[in-house]
């Protein structure tokens, strides 16, 4: 079920006259025997209602957590928020009798979480107190594969590109090195023995989620290779490392708070907790290396890093790794004010591939896909090799093969990435790997697989195929540098923008393919531990390290100060492909460069800008908004700013303050008035820049706005004919028409109050726009709360019937109130 947000239309008694008047049909008159129900909570997210499985969600309570009453100007404590909880979860006990309530929230966040069968859900959202209902969703780690263990004779300190790349060892040079800042990793936990990392945790480690103890270790290997975990230790050593190979903030303090177990999962309710242990233990960074696929500012995880922010906490997360395609951003990448990272690719080169089998066929679609070094794909040059055909390339598809100093000729699918295919050659002693597309059309580029990887179309695959049953069972490689590519952003990198606030995220991208970091070992005798992932994962941990930088050098900045230094002095990326940047929604507002950040004289924030929703049908419309400009310099400066919205110049006009005057060490604010002509524009979303000049420095501030079609209510009114006999008419209006339209019911009281959720009456598809009518029989056809599926309602009751309508990804819901007679 899409997400749903219960916000019943309030039908009045003037919108009754209208309805009468528009004709709404004989039963019109009968249909003021019902009237609108009262709001329920918001439910936030996907929910099967029409299972009895036991299901963990998320409840949110109207009273606020201490941060957001703190923030608000409100008066709260941990006992009368404890008191208002219990109340809250007496009353959800006494509508779902096998209620089990797990974690508890104060802090960043006021609620708890609940376990109770899927379809009894509803009811929670009739309970008094209650603010909305999330789905306690899988967390899992964002790293692409499983990554490439490093042997100790195969490491060197010179292997960690990526710290150095963004420039953190000039930030070393000059005196900063994350002393006397605290970051927190709420991740798989961490191996605090890892001698590069034992320097950087005290006494206390932090706290384990998973095992409730504090002890926050890796999970260690088990019976189940699958288990083990070591990305926490992996985003550990990129944060503060310092031994072997040193992380952007070698002298920083770490805290590890494990929240994912086994196979690097979890579920929100410890993230939350993890997030809320974090700021009260006195974190003053937060990483999150992890995500889901939920694009939504408002889901809990959002909610509490947001709070985390407001209470002064850095907080860095992972945009996640389900790009290219826009909209692809999860919580807490949605979050507000926490600092989503995209991941990118450092320069490297590229090279041209032509392979040859036995007899001189040659397969003109093969390019290279990725290598492991120079070095490595040189080396296939002018070399001919054995090739060995293992399927999907998964590690059991290598047993039994002999591919030791081969080729491995590998399939595209079965789930597995291409990193991984890439692995299980390498182990199995493979030199190199040919994978084949098993649809139409290309495969992507994979920089940084672990053995050189050449990729083919599925035509040219069964063209090798066809000539390894021939026997013809040799392949022979060229390989040509073809050019240099610089630091690009990863293909897998998700992108934004945020559904709702439409904010652009990522906010910033950092390195974050082939790094290099510390990995357990579980082993005392050889405890330096390496390896080399990638992912979204590996690129937040750098943008946490680098504000622990920033930081150390300005200890009373605030998170919005320290976010907007990242976005501001970011390194804009061009696309090779097109010679452009990437889009704002990729990209964000660049890769970050430490020094840059350290020594900028002048803070915009916020640091990215989003104008909002225009609609077509309401013509020229204008906008007021405005951002702050600081200037940290001993100086007077003089600003101008140039709002440029490229070839949509001419339908979006912004003017803004020019010659702007800040004296040193202060702020002012700049006024910003968009004028959309949204008419001549197509429905979709536009980027622009603005650029901001202190007449010897320029930097850009990216922009995002979105044309829509009129926004309004999927589902607008409900009402109840009572026909006789026992049938009912349900007629409800829905101005667009909806995909789907979900007839719920409540017993209620006189004024509309929910007493008890009873099940659904029905689930229609394709329902025309306008008014539509429903038979009905005053029968539950799904029933709870050990209501049989078939129960006729009986009469001298008050129900509550809502109609839930979901059209073009929007949804929300109107309800009615009545007496049964």
């Amino acid at each position: 079920m899409a997400k749903k947000y219960f916000r019943p239309f309030l039908v009045t008694l003037v919108l009754l006259l209208i309805l009468s008047s528009m004709g709404a049909g004989a039963s019109a008159a009968n249909i003021t025997e019902s009237k609108s129900a009262p709001d329920l909570a918001n439910l936030v997210g996907n929910f099967n209602f029409s299972s009895t499985k036991t299901t963990s969600v998320i409840v949110e309570l109207n009273e606020p957590s201490i941060v957001e009453a703190k923030h608000k100007g409100k008066n709260q404590t941990k006992a009368s928020l404890s008191k208002k909880r219990n109340q809250v979860k007496a009353d959800v006990s006494a509508v779902v009798k096998s209620a089990k309530v797990n974690r508890e929230y104060d802090y960043v966040f006021s609620g708890f979480s609940v376990e109770l069968p899927a379809n009894e859900v509803p009811a929670l959202l009739a309970v008094p107190g209650v603010k909305a209902v999330y789905p306690d969703v899988t967390y899992k780690v964002t790293s692409v594969g499983k990554g490439e263990l490093l042997s100790e004779d195969g490491f060197s300190p010179n292997m960690a590109a990526s710290a150095p790349f963004i420039g953190a060892n000039e930030a070393w040079d000059a005196g900063f090195t994350g002393e006397g800042v605290t970051v927190a990793v709420i991740d798989t936990g961490a191996d605090y023995t890892h001698p590069d990392l034992a320097h950087a945790f005290g006494e206390y480690k932090g706290y384990d989620f998973v095992d409730n103890d504090n002890d926050p270790q890796e999970t260690p290997r088990t019976s189940n290779p699958d288990d083990e975990t070591a990305h926490g230790t992996h985003v550990s050593g990129t944060v503060a490392a310092n031994g072997q190979i040193k992380g952007v903030a070698p002298d920083a303090k770490l805290l590890a708070y494990r929240v994912l177990g086994p196979g690097g999962s979890g579920t929100t309710e410890n993230v939350i907790a993890g997030i809320e242990r974090a700021v009260q233990d006195g974190a003053d960074v937060m990483n999150l290396s992890l995500g889901n696929s939920l694009n939504d500012p408002d889901y809990a995880t959002s909610i509490a890093l947001d709070c985390a922010m407001a209470e002064g906490v850095v907080a860095v997360t992972s945009n996640g790794n389900s790009g290219p395609a826009n909209w692809t951003v999860g919580s807490p990448g949605t979050s507000r004010d926490a600092i989503s990272v995209g991941a990118t690719q450092l320069p490297y080169n590229v090279y041209d591939s032509i392979i040859t089998t036995t007899g001189g066929v040659t397969y003109p679609s093969a390019k290279v896909m990725g290598f492991p070094s120079d070095a490595d794909i040189l080396a296939l040059s002018g070399k001919e090799y054995e090739f060995v055909h293992v399927g999907f390339g998964s590690p059991a598809d290598f047993e039994g093969k002999d591919v030791n100093g081969k080729v491995a000729l590998i399939s595209r699918g079965a789930g597995i990435a291409f990193v991984d295919k890439a692995i299980a050659a390498k182990a199995a002693g493979a030199v190199a790997a040919i994978i084949y597309n098993n649809v139409p059309g290309e495969i992507v580029m994979v920089p940084g697989t672990v053995i050189p990887t050449i990729r083919t179309t599925a035509a040219d695959g069964a063209a090798l195929l066809s000539e390894l049953d021939n026997g013809n069972n040799k392949v022979t490689f060229n390989i040509s540098k073809a050019g240099e590519v610089g630091e690009t952003m990863a293909d897998f990198s998700s992108r934004g923008p945020v559904n709702s606030t439409w904010m652009i995220k990522p906010d910033v991208s950092a390195p974050g393919v082939n790094i290099t970091s510390t990995v357990p070992t579980h082993d005392p005798t050889n405890p330096h531990g390496y390896a080399s992932y990638q992912g979204t994962s590996m690129a937040s941990p750098h943008v946490a390290g680098t504000a622990a930088l920033l930081l150390q050098k300005n200890p009373k900045w605030s998170v919005q100060e320290v976010k907007a230094a990242l976005m501001n002095t970011a390194d804009k990326l061009i696309n090779p492909a097109s010679g452009k940047p990437y889009p704002h929604n990729t990209q964000g507002a660049g890769s970050i460069r430490v020094m840059e950040a350290l020594e900028t004289n002048t803070l915009a924030a916020p640091g990215s800008h989003s104008f909002g929703t225009f609609y077509k049908d309401k013509g020229k419309q204008v906008e007021k908004q405005q951002f702050t400009i600081k200037n940290l310099s001993s100086k007077n400066k003089t600003y101008s700013f140039k709002v440029d919205m490229g070839e949509n110049s001419d339908a979006i006009k912004v003017s803004t303050s020019n010659n702007l005057k800040v004296n040193a060490g202060k702020s002012q604010s700049v006024n910003l008035n968009v004028q959309v002509d949204a008419g001549k524009l197509a429905q979709g979303y536009y980027e622009g820049t603005i650029t901001i000049s202190d007449g010897t420095a320029t930097f850009d501030v990216p922009t995002i706005l979105f044309i829509q079609e009129p926004d309004y209510p999927r589902a607008e009114y409900v009402g109840v004919n009572q026909l006789g006999d026992g049938q009912f008419e349900i007629e409800g209006l829905f101005p667009g028409g909806a995909e789907t339209v979900e007839l719920f019911v409540y017993l209620s009281d006189a004024n509309g109050t929910p007493r008890l959720y009873l099940g659904d009456i029905g689930i229609y598809e394709n329902v025309a726009p306008g008014y539509t009518t429903f038979a009905w029989d005053g029968k539950i056809t799904a029933g709870v709360n050990g209501i049989p599926d078939g129960f006729k309602l009986p009469a001298g009751e008050y129900y509550n019937v809502y109609a839930y309508a979901t059209y073009k990804g929007q949804s929300n819901s109107a309800g009615t109130n009545f007496l049964l007679k």
